[in-house]
């Protein structure tokens, strides 16, 4: 029985000392995942810095204190300041910040949370640079303002261990009154181009009709001038066929003249919408019309006895 007894003691025994020695020796062991660096300390005293993999330790010795991420991380800063022309604005800037690795002991044990000083840095500058700048400014130059931004947090958090990889300035919130007057002007001036350009094709279409109308009086005078040829033309064939029957250059310019004024009246008449009356327009002019009416008819008479064949007698000669 006694032998048995302390069988099942010494089985016990070193059941528990293998469940202790296995409780040990998965201590030893610990893993850092990927993009991640763990910071170890032996009795509360910074030992070493263990990037990704597998790692040994001593249990119960050496403890994982920290495990700090190394992957590029971003701080999303609002700041509400105010531009050179008094207009208050709220301004989001984007800083993209990043552990580096071979100082990995400095951003965990200088910088408690690095959030809160880049908060600090990024809220110093804003308000440092742009009330130096009015709105319009503020628009056009706010990628000025980021480099500032970086170049101000890179020196300082350098020193404790961390990147600044980038900061933007991400959006620009004027106050709501000075928004609604920026919309005002941009309509103004929507409108004010839209003008012009109906301004500027009005003007290309009245240079379009004047060029058709000059182009049409153009044709127009060809076509009165032709006209006027033929007229003179035909007034030509006149004169002579009368010459060669005998009739003077006067009486045949007064045969013509009342000829074309009485197919003038002719024409007139033949219209039944025309209600033109034709009146001398000097005293004299009626007297002048009869003395054309009397060599008119004159000539006439001596056309007519030239196609019956009755030439006057010849003008007699004076013998001396």
């Amino acid at each position: 029985m006694i032998i048995n007894h302390q069988n099942s003691f010494t089985m016990t025994y070193l059941g528990v000392i293998i469940f202790l020695g296995l409780i040990v020796l998965f201590a030893s062991f610990f893993t850092v995942k990927q993009e991640t660096a763990a910071i170890v300390e032996r009795f509360g005293k910074f030992l070493t810095v263990r990037q990704s993999g597998l790692h040994l330790k001593i249990p119960f010795i050496d403890q994982v204190a920290k495990r700090l991420n190394l992957r590029i991380q971003q701080l999303d800063v609002i700041i509400d300041t105010k531009t050179l022309d008094n207009v208050f604005i709220r301004m989001k800037v984007s800083v993209q910040y990043q552990v580096i690795r071979n100082q990995v002991g400095d951003a965990y044990y200088r910088l408690e949370n690095p959030e809160n000083q880049i908060t600090s840095y990024v809220f110093d500058v804003v308000r440092a640079e742009v009330p130096k700048l009015k709105l319009d400014d503020v628009f056009v130059k706010k990628d000025d303002v980021a480099i500032a931004v970086k170049g101000e947090l890179q020196e300082a958090m350098q020193s404790y261990g961390y990147d600044i990889i980038k900061a933007l300035v991400t959006d620009i919130d004027p106050d709501e009154q000075v928004k609604h007057a920026m919309n005002r002007i941009n309509a103004a001036e929507r409108e004010k181009t839209a003008a012009e350009y109906e301004s500027e094709a009005q003007k290309i279409r009245i240079i379009a009709v004047a060029k058709a109308e000059a182009e049409s009086k153009k044709l127009q005078g060809q076509g009165i001038a032709d006209q006027r040829r033929e007229i003179a033309k035909g007034l030509e064939e006149s004169v002579k066929m009368l010459n060669d029957a005998g009739i003077n250059a006067q009486e045949a310019s007064a045969l013509i003249v009342v000829t074309q004024h009485y197919d003038t009246l002719h024409s007139i008449g033949a219209n039944n919408r025309s209600n033109l009356v034709l009146l001398p327009n000097s005293p004299s002019a009626a007297s002048s019309m009869l003395n054309d009416l009397v060599v008119s008819m004159a000539a006439t008479q001596k056309m007519d006895e030239v196609n019956k064949g009755n030439y006057p007698p010849p003008p007699a000669s004076h013998t001396h």
